[in-house]
């Protein structure tokens, strides 16, 4: 087996990959043109990149069976032309969201007391004490956090560490669930944007997401609210957001933009960089070496269960999710067998489960699993699996399709 690994990767990774006995080929300076006729060249099994695009051009001739992003989102590759060649693309979720939190809480505090405008003044040699001594503090204040994936999970503790109050607006996360995070859920994103002193966006760009943050939602903001965005710089209607800064006093503290440079150098030109109402960041949220050493140590692990197995790991382009109509909620202490008791009952009761995932509380005791299936349990399945010790409670609802 062969690995083209297109991207800078750390030295651990390297190192595990060589050690799994497949053919690496390790050269980070590859990109268009140059990225596709390796891939003819080489005849790689499996490619590996982080912020390099893959291209339907790139994949043309060549031998891939599998493209791995070193990272959690995917956008910068090609996944429908991948599908159409039978090429499996895949990612490390959530191998990041530590570092991408810690990013987003620290424009959060930038903004609110104003630190890169302290640090280039004094740099400039001008004393502004009485300019920068102002600040409205986030203790006390509302978190909004849009989507409730990992990153967003990691936001909670944080926010509750300086004394904030959190609410979320995902589509799954129900009332219970929010409860047992203690935190407040928000109906849509425009009550959401009504309800936060600081906003900080964590979805991944799709269809549904992209420019998804426009008018109608920046228009619910509060005067002076910030705006933390972390994501993808596509899922926010730049001109509203402009509109907004200009109108309502938005603050805004960005780490992603449309258009910005895919490699680790470049020129940017974009209208929000000399915004002083502004910060920006280049797309670093993920970038700790904690972070880039799990990110390898995952990319090791897909690379080995599809060498010993023909698995792939995190596939993110079969859709098993499109056929699920209900959505089973199950509240339990985070024990050993609680999940394979409710999953031998979901496979007697002939329910396919369609995605999976499992969200321990603080405190590591509790844990809530949503569990996407393809058809209703019965009553008396329910009822089977709430018969429990240690399940608190289980509820399935219909999941909307959106149209």
């Amino acid at each position: 087996m062969k690995v083209l690994v297109a991207d800078k990767f750390e030295q651990s990774g390297l190192d595990g990959l060589n050690g799994l006995g497949v053919e690496v080929q390790y050269n980070p300076d590859l990109a268009d043109e140059t990225l596709g006729q390796a891939l003819k060249e080489t005849q790689a099994d499996v490619l590996v990149v982080r912020s390099t695009k893959v291209t339907e051009a790139m994949m043309e001739g060549s031998k891939l069976g599998v493209i791995i992003r070193a990272g959690a989102g995917y956008n910068t590759i090609d996944v429908a032309a991948a599908s159409n060649r039978g090429i499996l693309v895949t990612n490390c979720p959530g191998k990041n969201s530590q570092a991408v939190a810690e990013l987003a809480f620290g424009l959060i505090l930038a903004l609110d007391r104003h630190i890169p405008d302290n640090v280039a003044e004094l740099r400039a040699g001008r004393w502004n004490k009485k300019k920068y001594s102002k600040a409205k503090g986030v203790y006390g204040r509302t978190l909004g956090l849009i989507g409730m994936g990992k990153i967003s999970q990691e936001m909670i503790p944080r926010a509750k560490s300086f004394g904030m109050n959190v609410v979320a607006y995902s589509r799954w996360i129900t009332p219970d669930i929010a409860a047992a995070l203690g935190i407040g859920r928000a109906s849509s994103l425009e009550e959401l944007a009504a309800m936060s002193d600081v906003v900080s966006v964590h979805v991944s760009l799709t269809s549904e997401t992209k420019n998804s943050l426009g008018a109608k939602f920046f228009s619910k903001m509060k005067t002076g609210a910030y705006f933390v965005n972390t994501s993808r710089g596509e899922v926010v209607d730049q001109v509203s957001l402009l509109k907004a800064i200009e109108e309502k006093g938005i603050l805004a503290g960005l780490d992603v933009f449309e258009d910005e440079p895919t490699g680790g150098e470049g020129d940017y030109q974009g209208v929000l960089k000399d915004n002083p109402n502004v910060y920006c960041t280049h797309h670093i949220g993920a970038s700790t070496d904690q972070a880039q050493e799990a990110v390898a140590a995952e990319t090791v692990r897909i690379v080995r269960e599809y060498k010993t197995t023909g698995v792939v790991p995190n596939v993110v382009n079969i859709k098993k999710a499109e056929v699920a109509t209900h959505l089973l909620v199950v509240r339990h202490l985070d024990k050993v067998g609680v999940l394979a008791h409710v999953l031998g009952v979901l496979k007697d009761e002939g329910v396919s489960v369609q995605e999976m995932e499992n969200i321990v509380l603080g405190g590591a005791k509790s844990a809530i699993a949503q569990i996407s299936l393809d058809k209703e349990p019965s009553p008396d399945a329910l009822l089977k699996i709430k018969l429990n010790d240690n399940i608190f409670d289980a509820s399935v609802f219909p999941i909307e399709k959106s149209s």
